[in-house]
């Protein structure tokens, strides 16, 4: 298998960011996460990143609402041909993509998001979903259009709520499933066992088969 280049874009604290890195130096994804790009000058995943020696960079200006700043949506075109990544990895990136950047991406760009989608897209999904009163909630890993959280499925999984969850317990429970299913994504990605048919996407049998039974129980 060819080693996977990730190019990382995130917002915050880091904890998906995190997971990728470690992922890549453990094996379970093969390849390296080679820059962390970040559009919030202040965001705890810069530090993180540099902790860990992976590179970071600042998409600037800064700019309000859900896009980057057209100046900052430039960088981030050459940062993409800079590192000729395998895939760009969105890890709490808190911006929205233009149809135009998405055009010129040419490799899979993925997102993580705490809810089966499509339901509670955007912010705040555990908090919704307990004020929906669901049962049953999850974590989605799909490729990213230029909508909120509107992009193909690639992989979910779902997670019981219980009667007495909150946000936060909520939050907590779902993250390391979330961690878990952008991995399995990232392998099956790998494995070339990932084929999109407009927004169908199909995964290889033989290829959710051949990692641990656990991935292909959370696919149902």
């Amino acid at each position: 298998m060819k080693p996977l280049r990730l190019l990382v874009l995130a917002s915050g604290r880091g904890s998906h960011a995190v997971n990728l890195i470690e992922a890549t130096r453990a094996g379970r994804v093969r390849g390296d996460v080679t820059r962390v790009v970040c559009d919030q000058p202040e965001a705890p995943v810069l530090e993180k990143a540099r902790g860990l020696g992976v590179p970071t960079s600042l998409l600037a200006p800064w700019a309000p609402g859900p896009r980057l700043h057209p100046d900052a949506e430039r960088r981030l075109d050459e940062i993409v041909q800079e590192e000729r990544p395998d895939v760009v990895a969105l890890c709490g990136f808190m911006r929205l993509l233009t149809p135009a950047f998405l055009d010129r991406v040419v490799v899979p760009v993925l997102n993580v998001h705490p809810s089966l989608l499509p339901a509670f897209r955007g912010l705040h999904a555990q908090r919704r979903a307990i004020e929906a009163g669901v049962r049953v909630t999850g974590a989605t890993v799909h490729f990213v259009d230029s909508g909120m959280d509107t992009g193909p499925i690639l992989l979910q999984a779902a997670l019981d709520v219980r009667p007495d969850d909150t946000e936060d317990t909520l939050s907590a429970r779902l993250l390391p499933l979330e961690q878990r299913l952008y991995v399995d994504a990232l392998r099956l990605i790998q494995l070339g066992a990932v084929h999109r048919e407009g927004r169908l996407v199909r995964v290889d049998a033989s290829a959710l088969r051949s990692l641990e039974p656990a991935v292909a129980d959370r696919r149902k």
